[in-house]
């Protein structure tokens, strides 16, 4: 069965519920208000519905009109998704690949991957997001990226495995943790500044990759927990890659724990739609791989 309904009917019922009301949606819509009054008909008419029932002077939804205001609302993203992709395959090699990375994923692996890229490419502008635990799905989700490196593939994306990576648990040599005489457990870390990482994302969890101290400071960069610890002002987890001069000079050291002294966060490469990606997301994405393998 072909759908009898246009996208410009499914536009006017969204934009009725979106705007507040028919003279609103005319005036975001640039078009009479008895046209979209028409077309929100259309659809009740065509679909033996009613979509809208009145309240006093309100029209407000009925339980089958907010059904549809959720299709409706699906069907039109997608539509639009649809002609953004294949205006995008259209027009040949991509002008700008937006990317959000997890700030766990090694900077100096990722910069490699960008500069060959560039090399080869030199006219693809590259926008890099720098994102923390639940920035990167933030940015998947609300479709502001091509790709993205992230620790969890939020629902609607698939993912492959990209990288583990090796976080530890340290503190700068010289720094009082060290000074015990016995391993420590999490109980003795309250008496230390934890230096955090903030979450990026718009749900932020206070507590992941953290533990209950007393003292703690919350940055927004990897680099400034790096610094920050290696000047004595805290302990954190930080990832091995990240800190492999640290600790090979010896100014930063494992804690003494009895356990949880390693951590491994799995990464996932997503391509955001990998049916329409260009071929420059494809060859960005081959190159992380290839880099990571």
């Amino acid at each position: 069965m072909h759908p009898h309904i246009t996208l410009d009917q499914w536009r006017a019922l969204i934009e009725v519920v979106d705007t507040g009301g028919y003279a609103q949606a005319a005036e975001k819509l640039n078009k009479s208000q008895s046209a979209v009054t028409y077309a929100v008909q259309k659809i009740e008419t065509l679909l033996g519905v009613k979509a809208f029932e009145i309240q006093g002077r309100k029209a407000v939804l009925t339980d089958t009109g907010h059904m549809l205001y959720r299709r409706a609302l699906a069907l039109v993203s997608e539509a639009t998704e649809l002609e953004q992709a294949a205006h995008k395959l259209s027009s040949g090699w991509d002008a700008t690949i937006t990317l959000a990375v997890e700030i766990l994923f090694p900077s100096n692996r990722l910069l490699a991957c960008l500069n060959r890229f560039s090399l080869e490419h030199p006219n693809t502008r590259i926008e890099l997001i720098e994102s923390v635990l639940g920035g990167t799905a933030d940015a998947l989700l609300g479709g502001h990226v091509d790709l993205a490196i992230s620790p969890v593939v939020p629902s609607g994306f698939l993912g492959n495995l990209l990288c583990r990576v090796k976080i530890i648990a340290v503190a700068r040599y010289d720094h009082p943790i060290h000074q015990q005489q016995q391993t420590l457990t999490y109980r003795d870390l309250r008496n230390y500044r934890h230096i955090v990482v903030r979450d990026s994302g718009s749900k932020r969890n206070q507590k992941t990759l953290t533990v209950e101290v007393n003292q703690r400071w919350t940055v927004s960069h990897i680099g400034t927990s790096i610094e920050a610890v290696s000047n004595g002002y805290g302990f954190a987890w930080l990832p091995e890659e990240q800190i492999q001069n640290e600790l090979a000079t010896g100014l930063l050291k494992p804690l003494p724990l009895q356990e949880g002294v390693i951590r491994e966060t799995a990464l996932y490469l997503i391509v955001t739609r990998a049916d329409f990606a260009g071929p420059g997301v494809k060859r960005l994405a081959e190159l992380l791989t290839a880099a990571s393998s």
